[in-house]
């Protein structure tokens, strides 16, 4: 069985999971530097990230033959 398709690169992908381990990791360093609440858009970056990632494994878990919503 194949794997479905993913719209990320594999190269894409290591960028994805580097920028949102970085992104995760900023957020409770800027948050104990920083007394605003500007630590929370590197956060809502990091769900952003994570969003994306876990929508392309998703891509990549289906089996290629499945097509989504239609039945045959």
């Amino acid at each position: 069985m194949q794997q479905g398709q993913s719209f990320l690169s594999d190269r894409q992908r290591r960028l994805a999971w580097l920028g949102f381990l970085l992104a995760a990791l900023q957020a409770p360093l800027s948050a104990w530097l920083v007394t605003d609440g500007s630590w929370l858009f590197s956060l809502c970056v990091a769900m952003l990230i994570a969003t994306v990632i876990i929508a392309d494994d998703a891509g990549r878990r289906r089996p290629a033959d499945a097509r989504g919503g239609e039945r045959g």
